[in-house]
């Protein structure tokens, strides 16, 4: 399979004062389409900024990026926002839901933003949310909702538009275990389709499902290769 992402030798610098701090220091790193990648690291690793820079929500000091087959380093904000418009469907920790809409709503929105017309966006609206069985809780508000059931609706809103990248931050980190594993299905069960998934978290256990691990410690890549199995 070709590589839907290729990163090479990026360096993101953030200057804090008087002080110089590498966040990512020459990493390379490609993954194909269609390939389950977990990133793992601490707190400091580096992974959010790997997570910022593969989204499109930042761009590196140097080094190239390349999505898709375009060179999208030093892209401006605008062409970037689009880019992760209709290439990336993100899934945040927090699960960042309108709480005054419903989860229709909420899934629908960045239809609107890829101008999709009213009744295509609610059947893809409502395809998805029925793809991570809440075919019944569209009318809801997150309010109404459990922690897994709103991390579903925000996989939902993911995958409704059918992006070739799904980069999903910690996406149990505020779930208990068995919502936890629900969602880490539903994950799997995208990739088992083509999609391409990035997984971000610090869980060794979350991380043994993927099908290569990426390990992050002080902006370095230390290792990459298959999972390796937790001890419980």
């Amino acid at each position: 399979m070709p590589n839907l992402i290729e990163l090479k030798n990026i360096c993101k610098v953030y200057h804090m004062g008087k002080n110089e701090v590498k966040a990512l220091d020459n990493v390379s790193l490609n993954v194909k389409k269609g390939e389950f990648l977990a990133v793992v690291g601490r707190s400091g690793s580096g992974k959010s900024t790997m997570m910022n820079i593969i989204g499109c929500l930042d761009t590196p000091t140097s080094g190239s990026y390349c999505l898709d087959g375009h060179d999208v380093s030093s892209l401006g904000e605008k062409s970037l926002a689009h880019i992760r418009n209709r290439e990336i469907g993100f899934i945040f920790q927090n699960f960042n839901l309108i709480g005054s809409e419903g989860a229709l709503e909420n899934v629908e929105l960045p239809l609107i933003y890829r101008g999709v017309g009213h009744a295509e966006r609610c059947r893809l609206a409502e395809d998805a949310l029925r793809r991570v069985g809440l075919g019944n809780r569209m009318d809801h508000r997150p309010s109404q909702m459990s922690g897994g059931q709103q991390q579903r609706v925000a996989i939902a809103r993911a995958i409704a538009a059918a992006p070739p990248l799904i980069l999903a931050d910690e996406p149990t980190g505020n779930l208990d275990s068995s919502s936890g594993h629900e969602i880490m299905q539903i994950l799997h069960a995208l990739g088992k389709i083509g999609r391409t998934v990035v997984l971000i978290t610090h869980d060794e256990r979350i991380a043994e499902g993927a099908e290569r691990i990426v390990r992050l410690c002080d902006g370095h890549m230390t290792e990459s290769g298959v999972p390796i199995s937790v001890t419980p």
